[in-house]
């Protein structure tokens, strides 16, 4: 274990800027992050939150000799919202090597930092007053709500049950707007990425492993976990959204429907959108009151492109108006239709009609999980028992979006009778029964993994897609 000492401070030449007077701000910010980049790859983590205490927190001297004078540069300019980046940048410095390295406990300990008592002490020195002050206004702030998600994982279980916390349940996609806002600093971006997609794995994984074991209910003497909060109503769902498959499955009917749609006009596009996503469910009374809607707002959106020829941009920007029409239209509220649709308890058909949008228009899935973390902070605010129905589809979304990812594949198979041919539909009493039985199997290039010894392969995972692109507004 390395051991924090001065001689392992090595990151720049003696004196570069220490003894150099006149440091700028961005200087002084520079050597900050610098001197917190180089310990943090090379010291103990518990090393790191005590220099992290001594500099920020306790305001005393470090093993560097630079700091300290940095630290009073940023404070001398008095900028509060300099200071904000500053600090927050710092965070992230650390969080996004401890992500990587995987030491996730750390994360947490620096989260429990700025609850010191001493943050509230009061005292003389104006300088250490302002350094409180600012530390006291992080630690309320929205940048630190945002900085305390990468220690959910750590607080889910005593958080879970508990009336206005169950929102913790779903941080993979509360992450989503910190890494796709711009504005934030790189290495924000890159931690909330990164815990984004290994807790997507980790739902996806589970979920697997409990649909191919979760009938018995034990796996090597081990009771097999259902990763969903819709107990015994889990399989059934599972098996219903898996029996969608063959000729007239969503991947298929997306494939067919930018086939048919590749030589249209743009508002052609527009008047075909609607009936291509709710063509699998326009049994389902409330798939006309969405039509209609959809129609009548669409009719409005880019007309000035109305006979131009269909483009991918065009694709992909009013598939966003439609994820907007369907989930929240100013990013704070949700929407009339999406009120309306799990108002009447139609939350699957709401998550398949977005999965066959985000399948005919993939680089919308991002704005999608963004308008998804905007919705669960609006209901944040209230206890469960008042939002159960929006769980429930919380629910519903993320098992359908996991069945539907590129690396892991499910299938029913008959137990009672040998029969190769597909399933193209359960009825109810089918979903329930033991007839079919789900088997899940992870893909990769190199073959078909079943789902048999528990774990997940190495390497599998891959960068997610890249962020929103410019363009979109």
């Amino acid at each position: 274990m390395p051991q924090k000492t001065v001689s392992r401070y090595s990151l720049m030449k003696p004196n570069e800027f220490g003894s150099r007077p006149g440091l700028s701000l961005a200087q002084a910010q520079r050597v900050l992050y610098d001197f917190l980049l180089e310990i943090v790859k090379t010291w103990h983590p518990q090393d790191v939150l005590e220099e992290f205490r001594h500099l920020f927190i306790h305001h005393t001297n470090s093993v560097s000799s630079q700091t300290l004078p940095a630290l009073h540069v940023i404070l001398f300019a008095n900028d509060d919202q300099e200071f904000r980046h500053t600090i927050k940048r710092c965070c992230y410095i650390l969080v996004n090597n401890w992500e990587v390295a995987r030491q996730f406990e750390a994360i947490q300990d620096l989260v429990n930092l700025f609850s010191d008592p001493l943050i509230q002490r009061r005292t003389l020195s104006p300088t250490l007053k302002r350094l409180r002050l600012w530390l006291a206004d992080f630690a309320e702030s929205k940048d630190f709500d945002e900085l305390r998600l990468f220690a959910a994982r750590y607080t889910e279980e005593q958080f879970i049950n508990r009336p206005g916390e169950w929102a913790s349940r779903y941080t993979s996609y509360l992450l989503v707007p910190q890494y796709v806002n711009k504005s934030n600093p790189v290495e924000q971006r890159r931690a909330a990425r990164a815990l984004s997609r290994r807790l997507k794995e980790k739902f996806k994984f589970e979920l697997a492993m409990y649909t191919a074991h979760g009938h018995g209910g034990q796996f090597n003497g081990q009771t097999v976990q259902n990763p969903t909060a819709l107990g015994d109503s889990t399989l059934r769902l599972v098996k219903t959204i898996v029996a969608k498959r063959g000729e007239y499955s969503y991947k298929n009917l997306a494939r067919l429907f930018l086939q048919q749609v590749g030589e249209s006009t743009y508002g052609e596009f527009k008047g075909s959108l609607p009936r291509y996503l709710l063509y699998t469910v326009s049994d389902n009374p409330i798939a006309q009151q969405i039509r209609e809607q959809l129609d009548r707002r669409l009719a409005d959106v880019y007309t000035e492109s109305e006979f131009q020829p269909l483009s991918s941009s065009l694709v992909l920007r009013t598939s966003n108006r439609v994820v907007d029409y369907l989930m929240t239209e100013d990013g704070e509220q949700p929407s009339a239709l999406f009120s309306l649709v799990l108002s009447q308890g139609n939350a699957l058909t709401l998550a398949i009609v977005l999965l066959k949008l985000v399948l005919v228009s993939r680089q919308s899935l991002l704005y999608l999980e963004a308008r998804i973390a905007s919705l669960i902070r609006y209901y944040q605010q209230f206890p469960r028992s008042e939002c159960q129905w929006v769980i429930n589809f919380l629910e519903v979304f993320q098992i359908t979006f996991a069945i539907y990812d590129e690396n892991i594949e499910y299938n029913l198979v008959r137990v009672d009778q040998n029969d190769d041919q597909a399933v193209v539909s359960l009825t109810p009493d089918q979903a329930d029964s033991g007839a079919f039985r789900i088997f899940s199997q992870i893909l990769k290039q190199s073959g078909h993994y079943p789902l048999a010894s528990g774990h997940w392969p190495d390497n599998l995972s891959q960068e997610p897609v890249d962020l929103l692109p410019d363009s979109e507004s």
